[in-house]
């Protein structure tokens, strides 16, 4: 069945056809008022070349080179009888096709072919046959039918080609688009993967070691962890399941409300954070997810790295800029962290690929006063 959009190809490939057909019935009635040798053959001859020049045409866009060797066939025996008063327009027609529709390796070979034998055919039936023009007319007229047939080979040939490097394009496109979205959801995993399991990490650790001296303590870091890991487990799943299940819907995207529950999480994990966001209304939702993703991450290595301690969280936003700045205080005395090297792994790079890919800036490094600070600078969206 024909796809809707060829239909109308189709429907025009008949007409054409038909219009064909016709023209070279009224070809072998012609008389010779013109001057010019007519066909003299029986009429049921002259219409069965008629046919077999026209409506192999209607076909063509679905046995190209098969049309083409029958529009050939029918044209070289019509001017052998004198029938055509037209340049080999139905050649024409079907050698487009080859050249569009079929690969180089076929199609240059027909060309190869039908060149030589429509112009041969021409010459001896305008110079040899029944001579109406000397040689050199006879190669001029030759040579019209060759530019006819290779011009629109050539034509055909051209949009093929055109046709494949749109096609390359957009296969490099989508799997740009595909590896971009892979990077996207790893960013994605890293963050959840990181966030959950440090502030287990930091609660697990907190209850062995007050385990026996104080049980109340105890179960309230293992209730902390019974909560993060599921709530991490259902942001696993939702994540994975994209990547299972295409057309999968994603879930909420973290947005800068949610940066209260962040807080919490992290207070729970022994991080004392003072939260203030000013002048963020309106922001798009990448940018509010780049932010939520920023301060998680910074949080997540305060937690690792330097709770218990204070943080402070500041994201403003103006007609110039957005500012995000996380500080913490760096351990309390008397409370060593558990790893005083700060990490050099994904966690300060995704900030700053985060921060590139919206043109601006990062930085990160221990402050003269203690602690540690995140400095992010992003570009107003003009609002």
């Amino acid at each position: 069945m024909k796809p809707k959009g060829q239909r109308h190809l189709y429907a025009l490939d008949l007409g054409v056809a038909l219009a064909l057909t016709a023209m070279y019935v009224g070809f072998a009635q012609l008389t010779a008022d013109d001057g010019q040798p007519t066909y003299e053959g029986p009429v049921w001859l002259g219409w069965l070349i008629a046919a077999a020049v026209g409506l192999p045409i209607a076909v063509r866009r679905r046995w190209p080179l098969v049309v083409l060797g029958a529009v050939l066939a029918a044209l070289a025996s019509a001017s052998l009888l004198d029938l055509p008063r037209e340049p080999y327009f139905a050649a024409g027609l079907a050698a487009y096709l080859v050249g569009l529709a079929e690969p180089a390796r076929r199609s240059v070979p027909a060309l190869a072919l039908t060149l030589p034998v429509a112009c041969g055919a021409v010459y001896l039936g305008e110079a040899v046959i029944t001579p109406t023009e000397n040689w050199r007319g006879a190669v001029g007229v030759a040579g019209l039918v060759l530019l006819v047939i290779g011009g629109a080979w050539c034509l055909g040939f051209t949009v093929r080609g055109r046709r494949a490097e749109a096609g390359r394009d957009e296969r490099r496109r989508s799997e740009r688009a595909l590896d971009e979205e892979r990077l996207r959801i790893a960013r994605e995993l890293h963050d959840i993967v990181s966030h959950n399991l440090s502030l287990i990490a930091v609660k697990a650790g907190v209850a062995g070691h007050v385990a026996e001296a104080d049980p109340q303590e105890a179960r309230a870091a293992l209730k902390v962890i019974e909560e993060t890991s599921r709530s991490a487990l259902a942001e696993m799943r939702r994540t994975l399941g994209v990547l299972r299940t295409e057309g999968a819907p994603l879930g909420p995207v973290p947005d800068l409300d949610r940066l209260d529950s962040l807080a919490a999480e992290a207070n729970r994990a022994g991080i004392d954070v003072g939260l203030t966001v000013h002048g963020t209304q309106g922001l798009a939702e990448g940018t509010q997810l780049t932010i939520y993703r920023i301060v998680q991450e910074a949080l997540t290595n305060a937690v690792r790295h330097a709770a218990p301690t204070r943080c402070q969280v500041t994201v403003e936003a103006d007609k110039r800029e957005i500012r995000i700045d996380i500080k913490d205080e760096g351990p309390s005395p008397g409370h060593a962290p558990a790893n005083r090297q700060l990490p050099g792994g994904h966690g300060l790079l995704g900030m700053r690929e985060r921060a590139m890919m919206y043109g601006g800036s990062f930085e990160a490094g221990p402050r003269p006063e203690g602690g540690f600070a995140v400095s992010v600078r992003l570009p107003a969206e003009g609002k």
